[in-house]
């Protein structure tokens, strides 16, 4: 039987154009992935072999190692002009998001964000002496959250909290500019193409958007509708995912086309079995489910759900909590009942992980981008690390770090889930 992982090179035969065919094979460490340069014309792109044992098995069966490489090889395309500089500008836009949702996660956590009552366009105006201070100081102390909540906060404890709000809003107007100002450069050389260029104006409209979003949220905790003993002044749970969810999309978007221009997908030559297509749309499942997971621990963020039943697996002492549909109507429990939230959540995550881990193993049987199957390991280990901070953070009572780590954990879960299904974005159905 002749075996892939034995061979060094082989002459598969000359074109009836003159050009010469040949595949020289090499082993990638233990795994049985092998990299092949097929020789046709100068300048034509890589080829990438993924399983020897399948290709080890067309070979005994009396094929060629041509028919090998057709079946069981990838391809990508040329690079586009500048495509790595926008690849890596793209990039860099995708980790200013993160690190925006990472602040926003830290600003609500040491409840910030109501400290900056006003809102402008290019920023507000840092105070530099006592009485600016003492100003600022007093227009917080006009809104609910001082007089409700924080009536004994010193000035120096309201500076803490003022700061953090800053650094948030800054550091968005600053995402504003890290992206339009390369924007511009590469829209003036004809670096972007004209799907690239709907592409541009769609994420500056999202960037704006998403500050407008962040004032809108601020603002329904500052206003008068805090009435009852029970109240506590915070921002609407349903801005505020909206708020993140937005986010989220626009870092998504980012990571998407970050990855079309540095890691372009590789492409399976030949006929694909079905069992692959179904795999796909696995995949975009379960992006899917880690996208409405995290947007679900908005809602139990905007009412502090994970400082109830601080138990896992059960609530307490109940696999269903007594309280779970206490407000009428009963579809207002799903978004305004901290237990309903939060019990949610779980079921969520449990649910996720479950896909998840469905998946990786459902992807070691199936013909895939050599890619494909890092990307399915990278998802199923970072969904497990995932539910065990969200487990941690709510046993220890939603520690800042941890509550931190959780939440950005989420956006590298979606990350990876992100990563797997641009692999496979080109698995398609070939015409008949």
């Amino acid at each position: 039987m002749l075996n892939c992982l034995r061979i060094s090179s082989c002459l598969l035969r000359t074109g009836p154009n003159g050009c010469s065919k040949f595949a020289a094979f090499k082993t990638l460490g233990p795994s049985r992935s092998f990299v092949s340069s097929l020789l046709v014309k100068p300048g034509s792109p890589p080829i990438l072999l993924r399983d020897a044992t399948k290709c080890t098995g067309l070979l005994s069966g009396g094929r060629t190692l041509r028919a090998c490489i057709s079946r069981y090889c990838t391809k990508s395309n040329p690079p586009e002009k500048g495509s790595k500089a926008v690849g890596y500008w793209l990039l860099g836009c995708t980790g200013m998001v993160f690190v925006a949702v990472v602040l926003g996660g830290v600003t609500r956590l040491t409840e910030s964000g109501l400290s900056m009552v006003t809102w402008k366009l290019l920023g507000e105006k840092m105070p530099r002496t006592n009485s600016e201070w003492a100003e600022e100081f007093e227009k917080y102390q006009q809104f609910p959250e001082f007089k409700l909540k924080n009536k004994d906060m010193t000035l120096q404890e309201f500076k803490l909290i003022w700061y953090m709000e800053y650094g948030h809003r800054m550091w968005g107007r600053a995402i504003g500019a890290f992206y339009a100002l390369p924007a511009i450069y590469f829209w003036t050389r004809g670096y972007f193409t004209r799907p690239m260029k709907v592409r541009v104006l769609a994420f500056g409209a999202l960037i704006g958007l998403q500050g407008l979003m962040g004032w809108y949220m601020v603002k329904s905790g500052l206003e008068d509708r805090f009435h009852e003993e029970s109240d506590v002044p915070r921002v609407s749970q349903y801005r505020l995912a909206s708020h993140l969810g937005f986010a989220f999309v626009l870092y998504a978007l980012f990571l998407w086309s970050a990855l079309d221009k540095l890691l372009p997908a590789q492409k399976l030559i030949g006929q694909i079995p079905a069992a692959t297509f179904r795999f796909k749309g696995l995949a975009h499942a379960t992006k899917a489910a880690v996208f409405f997971t995290a947007l679900s621990g908005a809602f139990v963020a905007g009412l502090d759900a994970g400082l109830i039943y601080n138990s896992f697996p059960k609530m307490a002492d109940r696999w269903i909590p007594s309280d779970i549909l206490a407000l009428s109507p009963t579809l207002r429990n799903f978004t305004e009942n901290p237990t309903t939230v939060q019990f949610d959540h779980r079921v969520l995550g449990t649910a996720t992980l479950t896909l998840i881990t469905g998946m990786f193993l459902i992807s070691r049987q199936r013909v895939l981008p050599p890619r494909a199957y890092r990307a399915a390991t990278a998802l199923a280990a970072m969904g497990w690390l995932q539910v065990v901070l969200g487990i941690t953070t709510l046993l220890t009572y939603v520690p800042v770090p941890l509550a931190a780590s959780h939440q950005s954990g989420s956006l590298i879960l979606l990350s990876m889930a992100i990563w797997l299904t641009h692999e496979l974005k080109l698995v398609k159905r070939l015409p008949k």
